[in-house]
Parts: C-alpha cells; sequence; structure tokens
C-alpha cells in the first residue's frame, strides 16, 4: 500500500475508504466473487448517487488527478499487467487486396511467445509523408464474429480513404484468433495486453504520425477503447460507442472478469475510468435501447465537468441516438467520422454526400478473404493451444 505523504493524501485517503463501504452497502456483488463488479452492478438510481458522491473524493484538476492516478494504476494492478514482457514485435503479413482508395492486409502479430494476434491492416492506397493511426477493436457481434461485420470494415476501409492506417484485431476466441476460448479466466489481461501490443505495432509503421493516434470500437469494444485510453498516454483521440455507463460495469469476463474496478483502497466504476481520457479528445456515442441511454443527462455531463477543470471542456462530445439500437451502424459512424476528420486532421475531400461522409466505396469482403491463418498460410507451428496453454503464458 502506498505511504501517505501528507495530510491532504490521508483526508483523499479517509474519503475514499468512506466511500467504498458507502456504496457498497447498496451494489449489487457476485457472491462467489465478492472482488468483481459485473454486469448491472447498481441500479440506475444508485449508480446516479454513486456518481454524485464521487464529489465528496475531488473537485479539481490536483484532487482529481490524485484520483486518476489510483484508478489507473488500479487497473493495472487488478489486470495484472504491471510486469508483463514487451518482446519485440514479430508480424506475420499474409494476402493483400486492393481495393479503390485503400488496401487491406492479413496480419497477425505475436503478443506473446507462441501467441499470436490477428487482424487486417487497412492503409490508404497512396504513399502518404504522414498518416494518423487508429485502433479498432470489436465487440461481441456474431455472424460473422467481430472483425468480418460490414460495420467494422466499413469504418476501417473509410477511414483509410481519408488517409489513416488502421489495424482491425480480433477479441480472443473470435475471427481467427482461436487459440483459446473467449471465457479464460484472464480475458482482460490478455485482451488489454493484446491492444497495447497493438498499439506498439501501430506506432511502429512508417510515416504514421504519433500525434494522431485514435482508438474506437462498440461495446465490449467500446470498454476496451476507453480502458486502453486510460491506461496509455499514447492514445490522442478516443470514441467509445456505446458502452460509457455508471451502472453497468460490462457484462462478459473480458470486461468484468478480473477486479479493475474494485482494489483494497478503491472503488471506481466505467464513468471515471473513461474520464481518465482527459484532457485528450473523446466522443461518446450513446443510444436509447441499451445501459447508455442515460448518458446526455448524466454520464456524460459528469465527464464534461472533468474536462472543465483542465479548461478544455469542449474535448469531450456526446451524440445521442435514443431511437437507435446497440451497434456501430452508419448513424454512429457519421458523428465519428466528424470527430476524427476534426481531432487527428483526416481527409476527406471527395468523399462527402449531402452532409455525409460517402462509403459507398468502402467494400466489404469475405470472411474468407480476410482471415490471416488458413490451408496456404497455416498457424505458426510454435503457436501454443488451449486454455491451459494460453493461461500458462499470462504467468507475469
Amino acid at each position: 500500500m502506498p505511504k501517505l505523504k501528507s495530510h491532504s493524501h490521508r483526508l483523499f485517503f479517509a474519503l475514499t475508504v468512506a466511500f467504498i463501504f458507502s456504496t457498497h452497502a447498496f451494489s449489487q456483488p457476485n457472491p462467489n466473487k465478492p472482488d468483481l463488479c459485473q454486469g448491472d452492478y447498481y441500479t440506475e438510481d444508485q449508480a446516479a448517487n454513486v456518481l454524485k458522491g464521487l464529489t465528496n473524493l475531488y473537485h479539481d484538476k490536483t484532487s482529481w488527478e490524485n484520483r486518476a492516478a489510483l484508478i489507473r494504476q488500479g487497473i493495472l494492478d487488478g489486470a495484472e499487467l504491471n510486469h508483463m514482457p514487451r518482446q519485440a514485435l514479430k508480424v506475420i503479413y499474409n494476402d493483400i487486396h486492393k481495393e479503390k482508395g485503400y488496401t487491406v492486409q492479413n496480419i497477425a502479430i505475436e503478443t506473446l511467445p507462441g501467441y499470436y494476434l490477428t487482424g487486417n491492416l487497412y492503409k490508404p492506397d497512396k504513399k502518404l509523408s504522414s498518416m494518423a493511426g487508429v485502433l479498432c477493436p470489436h465487440g461481441h457481434f456474431k455472424n460473422p464474429d467481430g472483425r468480418f461485420q460490414e460495420q467494422m470494415q466499413k469504418r476501417c476501409a473509410t477511414l483509410a480513404r481519408m488517409g489513416a492506417v488502421v489495424f482491425a484485431y480480433d477479441m480472443i476466441g473470435y475471427g481467427d484468433n482461436k487459440q483459446c476460448s473467449h471465457e479464460i479466466a484472464k480475458a482482460v489481461k490478455l485482451q488489454t495486453y493484446n491492444s497495447v501490443r497493438a498499439l506498439d505495432f501501430l506506432l511502429s509503421l512508417p510515416n504514421v504520425d504519433t500525434s494522431r493516434i485514435a482508438v474506437t470500437g462498440a461495446s465490449g469494444g467500446g470498454t476496451q477503447t476507453f480502458i486502453l485510453t486510460a491506461i496509455d498516454n499514447r492514445i490522442k483521440v478516443s470514441v467509445p460507442v456505446v458502452m460509457v455507463a455508471a451502472h453497468f460495469f460490462g457484462g462478459c469476463i473480458c470486461e468484468s472478469g478480473m477486479p479493475i474496478h474494485r482494489r483494497p483502497i478503491l472503488l471506481t466504476n466505467n464513468v471515471e475510468i473513461a474520464s481518465l481520457a482527459a484532457p485528450r479528445p473523446m466522443l461518446l456515442v450513446s443510444d436509447g435501447s441499451d445501459w447508455t441511454k442515460n448518458c446526455p443527462k448524466l454520464e456524460y455531463p459528469y465527464i464534461k465537468n472533468i474536462y472543465s477543470w483542465y479548461g478544455v471542456s469542449q474535448n469531450v462530445e456526446n451524440v445521442h441516438l435514443p431511437n437507435d439500437q446497440h451497434d456501430y451502424g452508419p448513424t454512429k459512424r457519421q458523428p465519428m467520422y466528424a470527430f476524427l476528420i476534426k481531432h487527428l486532421s483526416l481527409n476527406n475531400k471527395g468523399m462527402m454526400k449531402d452532409g455525409l461522409v460517402d462509403e459507398s466505396a468502402s467494400a466489404v469482403l469475405s470472411q474468407e478473404d480476410l482471415t490471416v491463418f488458413n490451408k496456404q498460410h497455416p498457424i505458426p507451428s510454435d503457436a501454443v493451444s488451449g486454455d491451459d496453454a494460453v493461461m500458462k503464458l499470462l504467468e507475469w
């Protein structure tokens, strides 16, 4: 436990402990896993009261940054990320597909010895001296899996046509990333670590501008978006879609299956974690059919107040679509494009139609086209296989 250096630190610690006990009284913990905050951990009214109570812990930039440091360290500790290795990147480049204005290449990154993160790299077809970089994690969308979905391909291809290098990568157990199941006990650790290594890869590419790096995903991909942004300042812009909510902590083991929200001296939530993006630009996209339905009245004003302490309240925005469903459909992609055009200086020249970014030239390829490993390109012989083998790799 950190040594408390001053009266202000001791007071902050005392208030934090009191807050944990007070909120625990009306939360809905899993009796079998009391260190986890999962699913609908609070009711909506309770969540509003929790956010209100947090104002006793911080009220300005300095007190917020004290809290933010605890939250960030809590994620690293809870997900066991502090001592993960950062081996030299080994990248496998397989088939490349040439489309109108961009290319798509099937690639894999060895993030751990014998573990290969699979994905697709989208790039402008013209050589540019400087390009923005965008990471695109996906959510728990099926038929087809994750990154093969139209909503993923459309956004990645369109961003590439505007001059960005885009990496779409698999959740564990999705796409052709099948070395283990999605439900391994340390899914949070592996997926977050994969995101860090995906960022390492993106930043290693020629002509990628390190000052113009973004991440955006929906649902479980939204969780990956705000967690990566919270722990890694190399992310400069973030767009978490249909995910940031005060009462909901993520319904999958890959989001809340490790104690990243509850630590010995900390109880946090996804609103605070998303707030760690401040003062970097962030767009929250919400809808009326899921747990983000309260965003315009609750989560967004709360986060915007934190941004105001940095004097950049304009850097956080919310687009709320009350009649929309839980997805990353075209009505959600359009505000994302506008936000990234603004903050990454993307080039939409010749791509606008009736005031919107025209996606018609962004192709949707088959799953067979986009799969990294197949008969022609088998997975390397050193690849580990099975939940036990992958879990053993995570013993750091």
